[in-house]
């Protein structure tokens, strides 16, 4: 049933007034930069839903097109047909001043970025719209956030899936349907800015070091491969032949200093430098190039990541480690189930089972302390006004919040914090209303609940959301990291700056200006990851207390329906926050919610984690 009975009309709200070029794309996989685009559809609209222009074409991408049995594109159809660099001069026409919207947006820019950047060029797109994104804000009454699942619940009609073709064609319904349930709850959209960019580049493929760190060099002693090595200073060889025959050698080069550094080389050790004063507060020892030469001449072999696992040398004591977060031990707690009342895995004792709770207003630790009751009681707690909130508690001050104008024009229960200690039933719809939320049958966590995640193929998705009025940036970060808790490489953290691992196991992915995901391909991680961490940092001197509650949810494949959520609630002065992990079980994998803070900043708690970050 759709969120409005009769077909939406095109919102009034100014702020959605855009121009609009609604993009898909088929690919011959999944990574942009490595693979190419076979197929491209485009479908321009004006500020007034208006369509205005339409272009598709197959193409030639110079490669084999993939899984043929997802877009039927084989190599015999695409003959023939034009380049990208045919056609990019009208598509740069198209995409020119509008906003770029795809379902998955991150997925079509980037590809899109990578195809233009081929042609020596950028794509012409100042900001985007995810479609997922808005839906995962709007929460409609529907089982999942596919494409086809919404072009239903907006009541439009889808032909042919994975044609390009077709599906911005359907993408112009969902969009249309969007925006008016997106106005009807007054949420701002999630724009996201994309400046001019000429980074992107065709796949290279890093050759991160093979081997696992064994360690701090001992003086008198060998290099071993996989050990970390920095460089200060001038050289009698050039810098670039000294980096080029230490990799040779099986040894990880660094740009910084840090706890897990093993030597460093200087011909001037009294310089000063920023990497000397570090090395020297971490004990890291100190040898000279051409000692450094001699030593290169006979590396002891060392142990390649994935094998067998051996216990790396002793960290200095917690005391003596800067800002390091301490693995949790702590007994798991089992998630409880949201399941919808009559169900027959519904829990009879708790009266709120399968309603979502929005709190507004108070201190930061009264509405922390709100949400906390509401989930005991079997409740999820919102961040967000959403089609999928059932309830609404206003504590003082939220009597002034702006969503309650929005909150009283849709009918929902509004309670004190009484309400809380003696919940009464849901009331009935009133004839003519918008329709119940579809039911929500994630697993709720509390902070240290587990649950288990299904052995599939199919790559995990940690999603972190925020109160749309946070004026705070927060970075979602991500550590693949060892039985030790250390990474093994700096290439197992992966943040904006270094979005994808290497071997493409772990993605960050910016869906909105509220909203970051971490996706993980926990079947092809190496042996030796024993934990994926997320975390969040806030950039300055904001902590969480200016950002509130922040909400993790745990899906299985693009637009899946959520497994489990969270609603974590920091205290008053952190600036970084341990928000989930997804860790070995055996042979299998769990999630648990952490929700523990940190007051130093992201460099800190990066270098807990072994990672080496430049000063």
């Amino acid at each position: 049933m759709a969120l409005l009975s009769s077909r939406p009309k095109w919102p009034t709200l100014p702020e959605y007034f855009h121009d609009w070029a609604l993009v898909d794309v088929e690919t011959s996989g999944l990574r942009p930069g490595r693979d190419r685009v076979l197929s491209l559809a485009i479908l321009t609209l004006d500020a007034h839903g208006n369509r205005t222009g339409e272009f598709s074409t197959l193409l030639d991408p110079g490669c084999d097109p993939g899984p043929v049995h997802v877009h039927g594109l084989t190599s015999a159809r695409l003959a023939g047909a034009p380049t990208f660099e045919d056609i990019a001069p009208e598509v740069g026409a198209l995409l020119g001043g509008r906003v770029l919207v795809a379902h998955n947006a991150q997925f079509d820019y980037d590809f899109l970025a990578h195809e233009f950047a081929r042609v020596r060029s950028w794509v012409p797109v100042g900001r985007r719209l995810c479609t997922l994104a808005l839906n995962r804000l709007v929460g409609p009454a529907t089982p999942d956030l596919k494409l086809g699942t919404l072009a239903e619940h907006y009541g439009v009609r889808q032909l042919k899936a994975h044609d390009a073709q077709d599906d911005v064609r359907v993408l112009s319904g969902v969009l249309r349907g969007s925006l008016a349930a997106a106005e009807q709850l007054g949420l701002a959209l999630p724009l996201l800015e994309c400046p001019p960019r000429q980074d992107y580049k065709p796949y290279v493929p890093k050759t991160p070091c093979p081997y696992r760190n064994p360690g701090r060099f001992t003086p008198g002693g060998p290099l071993v491969q996989g050990m970390k090595v920095a460089i200060t200073g001038e050289t009698r060889l050039s810098r670039e032949e000294l980096v080029a025959r230490s990799v040779a050698a099986g040894l990880n080069v660094t740009t910084s200093v840090s706890g897990q550094t093993g030597v460093v080389v200087t011909n001037d050790p009294g310089a000063g430098s920023a990497k000397l004063k570090r090395a020297v507060t971490e004990g890291v020892p100190l040898v000279d190039e051409a000692a450094y030469l001699r030593l290169l001449e006979s590396v002891r072999p060392g142990q390649t990541k994935g094998t067998a696992r051996q216990r790396p040398a002793e960290r200095p004591p917690a005391a003596e480690r800067t800002a390091e977060p301490e693995p949790e031990p702590a007994p798991e707690v089992p998630a409880q189930r949201t399941a919808a009342p009559g169900r027959p895995d519904a829990p009879t004792d708790r009266p709120l089972t399968g309603r979502r709770v929005l709190v507004l207003g108070g201190t930061h630790d009264e509405a922390a302390e709100a949400r906390v009751l509401a989930v005991a009681l079997g409740a999820s707690a919102a961040v967000n006004l959403s089609a999928s909130v059932t309830d609404v508690v206003v504590l003082p001050g939220g009597e002034a919040d702006r969503r309650m104008r929005r909150v009283t024009a849709l009918g929902l229960p509004v309670h004190d914090t009484a309400w809380l200690l003696a919940p009464t039933p849901a009331p009935e719809p009133a004839t003519g209303s918008r329709p119940d939320p579809a039911p929500d049958t994630s697993a709720v966590l509390v902070r240290g609940a587990v649950t288990d995640l299904a052995d599939t193929g199919t790559p995990w998705t940690v999603s972190a959301s925020w109160r749309q009025q946070t004026a705070s940036d927060v970075d979602v970060v991500a550590f693949a990291v060892d039985a030790q808790e250390q990474v093994a490489g700096d290439e197992d953290f992966v943040f904006y700056g270094a979005p994808e691992h290497p071997d493409g196991t772990v993605r960050l992915a910016t869906d909105g200006p509220t909203e970051q995901s971490v996706t993980a391909d926990l079947d092809r991680l190496p042996l030796e990851v024993r934990r994926v961490v997320i975390a969040a940092a806030i950039d300055g001197a904001a902590t969480f207390s200016d950002v509130g509650a922040i909400e993790i949810t745990a899906t299985r494949g693009i637009g899946a329906a959520p497994t489990a959520r969270a609603t974590l609630d920091a205290a008053t002065s952190e600036r970084t926050m341990i928000l989930a992990e997804l860790y070995r079980r055996g042979e299998a994998w769990r999630l648990r919610a952490v929700g523990q803070g940190y007051d130093h900043g992201l460099a800190d708690l990066a270098r807990g984690y072994g990672v080496d970050v430049a000063e």
